[in-house]
């Protein structure tokens, strides 16, 4: 029982097998240095306020230090069998210093501190990802500055439906990403709120500095309630939720990456780095790192539920069941880093078939809208002249013709409004270029979106 800082009140030793179950350190061990650092800001307000003699305030804060570099070099290991981080360096710090040690627990509670450690892991882990976001988005942008002049088919319900560039489709997806980074951001506000000295659920009777240890350690302030405080987890959800924002996003783009460098669309080719074989067909070249993307879209959205429905019928203020939020948190948080990780160099090497892409625009009548933007613009209404151009491309189905090779005299037929400067009308060049409104494909257009998007990202990155 010795073992077991809480074991005062039993008179049985705990079984083994919930000792193992009860157990967090093979996951929240990964906190070891933010359970420090809280401790060392704990210490030094407890030091400070006069809870604890100066003295013994400086020697834990010192032997902290210690044991964190100690961690760090690989020194002292974490020990498999104890309970969890927090309990674990506590027990290491009164080894080493003795009854000093046990001080360092004065008006603070197990439930305080993990909120402490968790909301600084997870600020560390946002700025990171927050890191890899503004490369990809960096990344994505310099192959659409390349591309502003691209043709390829637009799409609806994956049937070809007007033309566009690859920039324009490249830029939907940055702005996608902005998004995604402003909501880390907003994550990061809302979670930066210090919760240590909120105890067990009611405070503490010593009188502390909340507002000194929320300075050390870099907060907005503390947190106003102490049941909130302790039993909060919006912001491992609402993390989570931001997370699965991304992996979705990513998901959709390795969707089209799938489909592209496909025999059938041939838009792309993915470098050999970044694509995998078959073990029995030679000549296949599989795009596994997108479709693993997908994947792993599913495992961050399930995270998400669990999350969700860990929290969802507990009473305040902490329960046993939120030891269940770091596992799916930081798996989350793992996964996407490393899916990332991964895309933004297999983006930054993937060939663009621009020709491809061109023939692919010239075939499914892509550009019918533009035939019957040519009639209204000559007086005709819309639904007039979106009859009459599908009329046209049936009437094209049938011979085997596209709108471009359809004589002039079967345009008449229909409306003495056809003349020959319609062909200029519908050629591609002509509908990708004249498609100009704000957020357009057009190439001057595109080139706003892109300046636009990278002024947005000097702001957001101003904010971090």
């Amino acid at each position: 029982m010795a073992d077991m800082m809480w074991a005062g009140r039993f008179s049985k030793q705990v079984d083994d097998t919930v000792n193992a179950f009860n157990s967090s350190i093979a996951f929240d061990g990964c906190m070891y240095k933010h359970d420090i650092q809280g401790s060392i800001a704990h210490a030094t307000m407890l030091g400070d306020c006069g809870i604890i003699p100066k003295d013994d305030s400086v020697k834990i804060i010192d032997e902290l230090k210690k044991i964190s570099a100690d961690i760090e070099s690989g020194d002292l290991q974490l020990d498999p069998s104890a309970e969890d981080i927090h309990m674990f360096i506590e027990a290491e710090l009164t080894k080493r210093i003795g009854d000093v040690g046990k001080r360092l627990h004065t008006a603070r509670s197990r439930n305080d501190q993990v909120a402490l450690d968790l909301r600084l892991y997870l600020r560390d882990e946002i700025k990171e990802i927050q890191e890899l976001v503004i490369k990809l988005i960096n990344t994505v942008i310099d192959i659409a500055k390349q591309h502003t002049e691209t043709v390829m088919p637009g799409y609806t319900h994956l049937q070809r439906a007007q033309p566009i560039t690859f920039a324009h489709h490249l830029m939907a997806y940055v702005a996608m990403l902005l998004r995604d980074l402003e909501r880390l951001g907003d994550v990061n506000k809302r979670m930066n709120y210090c919760p240590l000295g909120c105890g067990a659920l009611a405070g503490t009777t010593y009188k502390t500095n909340r507002q000194q240890t929320s300075d050390l350690l870099g907060f907005t302030a503390p947190m106003e309630n102490s049941l909130d405080g302790v039993s909060d987890r919006d912001y491992c959800i609402e993390l989570n939720c931001a997370l699965s924002l991304i992996m979705t996003h990513l998901s959709r783009f390795s969707e089209e990456i799938i489909l592209w460098c496909s025999w059938e669309f041939k838009f792309i080719e993915l470098d050999d780095a970044f694509a995998t074989g078959s073990s029995i067909m030679p000549q296949k070249k599989n795009p596994d790192v997108t479709e693993l993307i997908r994947g792993k879209t599913g495992r961050v959205n399930g995270n998400l539920v669990t999350l969700l429905t860990m929290m969802k019928g507990i009473p305040l203020a902490y329960n046993k069941d939120m030891q269940e939020d770091k596992e799916a948190i930081f798996d989350s948080v793992d996964n996407v880093k490393l899916c990332v990780k991964t895309f933004i160099p297999m983006l930054a090497t993937m060939r663009v078939l621009k020709d491809n892409m061109r023939n692919a625009a010239a075939k499914g009548f892509i550009n019918a809208t533009d035939c019957a933007d040519y009639l209204v613009k000559k007086g005709m209404p819309f639904r007039d002249a979106y009859k009459i151009t599908g009329t046209l491309v049936a009437l094209c189905i049938e011979k085997g013709l596209t709108l471009e090779t359809l004589p002039i005299e079967e345009y008449q037929k229909m409306t003495e409004l056809f003349t020959e400067d319609v062909y200029q009308a519908i050629s591609l060049d002509t509908c990708v270029k004249e498609r100009k409104s704000y957020g357009a494909p057009a190439p001057d257009a595109v080139v706003v979106q892109i300046e636009n998007a990278e002024k947005k990202l000097d702001e957001i990155v101003d904010l971090i």
